[in-house]
């Protein structure tokens, strides 16, 4: 029986798309929604968490994985729409950007504490909106990397990459800035006290940020200065998308892919003690090493569905690979309203897990198991979608 499920899901993927490339989206968005949605923030084991500030863990992973496949998107996409206008292609990419953004912004405001009666949603929601979040850094995103994409060649990418890297070192280490007390400090990488804190604090306003108490800066892990790192982490998946499209054999691909990676991986580790791996900061370091796993992770994909022929063991990872921002909206929606709906003095989801899995499985495995729970109810769901393919396209 699940051998015919899977097959029934091979058979409905949609055609014209890379089966390694929606398995491995697959696995970043489900891995996303895993980490986001414990039965308790109390109770996570460490490897589930992200690192506390410089270091790295392997969710830190995930966020770039996935900017990384939106770079990849983009060349694939570009190849079916040669014959428009550069400028039309650009009103198309930034309608998309723009629909991201708006429906980060709407996952941010769809809260309201039906626990507390005296809480105002105008006053500790809409007024203190935090205008930054995942879907919101990847429109921007995706929108810049179009644009150096239309209107750069391979050298011009790959120059694009190091150089908006470089950019952000020298401005990070090199840029003095103030706090309110008049002290001066530059070349600071520390939680709450660098330069791109300082940016977020007094350009997005300390309320407006996810890290509001950080001292002596308020600052956000998708801030402003960040991004430029973070267009290069999508540039790099525009490179690796040009590799599979070249007419290279497939095992020549495979080993560049696999070289690259480790050969990212080691630079980033062996900079590491000088430029720190943060992923709040989104350094280069971190740029190297996440971009060098997710090769990795893509050629050993591409060496299982292409070269091996094995392939059904993408089937789950497909309903939601190539529903992605679906599952995400959805799976944001639920966790939100089981944040909101007050049951027995606390919240549904907190009292679900408190009553069934806590007890059954004890702390730390019922809060997994929880998790766990979320994401297969989840997969119902999206297999629902995936049959009979709604397919939601930004």
């Amino acid at each position: 029986m699940l051998l015919r499920h899977c097959q029934q899901i091979l058979a409905k993927q949609p055609a014209n798309r890379m089966l390694a490339l929606d398995a491995l989206r697959g696995l970043a968005i489900l891995a996303m929604i895993l980490v986001n949605n414990p039965g308790s923030w109390q109770y996570v084991y460490p490897p589930l968490l992200h690192a506390e500030w410089h270091g790295w863990t392997p969710t830190d992973l995930i966020f770039p994985a996935f900017l990384v496949m939106v770079g990849m998107a983009i060349p694939y996409s570009l190849a079916g729409r040669q014959m428009l206008p550069k400028a039309e292609l650009l009103r198309q990419g930034a309608i998309r950007a723009l629909k991201l953004y708006l429906l980060g912004l709407f996952l941010v405001l769809f809260y309201y504490n039906f626990r507390d009666p005296n809480y105002s949603y105008l006053q500790q929601k809409l007024l203190t909106v935090r205008w930054s979040g995942v879907l919101q850094r990847i429109g921007i995103v995706y929108f810049c990397t179009l644009l150096i994409v239309l209107y750069s060649g391979t050298r011009g990418r790959v120059l694009w990459l190091s150089g908006l890297c470089l950019l952000y070192f020298l401005l990070m280490q090199f840029v003095p800035y103030r706090d309110n007390y008049g002290h001066t400090f530059v070349g600071l990488w520390e939680h709450g006290n660098n330069l791109a804190a300082w940016l977020d604090h007094h350009v997005l306003g300390p309320n407006h940020v996810f890290f509001r108490s950080a001292t002596p800066f308020a600052f956000d892990p998708e801030g402003i200065l960040s991004t430029l790192p973070a267009i290069a982490s999508c540039l790099s998946g525009v490179l690796m998308a040009q590799l599979l499209q070249s007419k290279a054999e497939l095992a020549f691909k495979l080993r560049v892919l696999f070289l690259a990676g480790l050969a990212a991986i080691w630079v980033a580790e062996l900079a590491h003690p000088a430029l720190p791996i943060n992923k709040m900061l989104w350094t280069p370091t971190f740029v190297l090493l996440s971009s060098g796993f997710t090769a990795l992770i893509l050629g050993l994909f591409l060496w299982l569905t292409e070269m091996k022929r094995y392939r059904l063991w993408t089937a789950p990872l497909l309903v939601f690979g190539v529903n992605a921002i679906l599952f995400f909206m959805l799976a944001g929606v639920a966790a939100r309203v089981l944040s909101m709906v007050p049951v027995a003095g606390t919240t549904l989801g907190n009292w679900l897990y408190r009553s069934a899995f806590q007890p059954l499985f004890g702390d730390y495995n019922g809060s997994l198991a929880y998790a766990i729970c979320f994401l297969l109810l989840s997969y119902i769901g999206m297999l629902y979608c995936y049959r009979r393919g709604w397919i939601f396209k930004v």
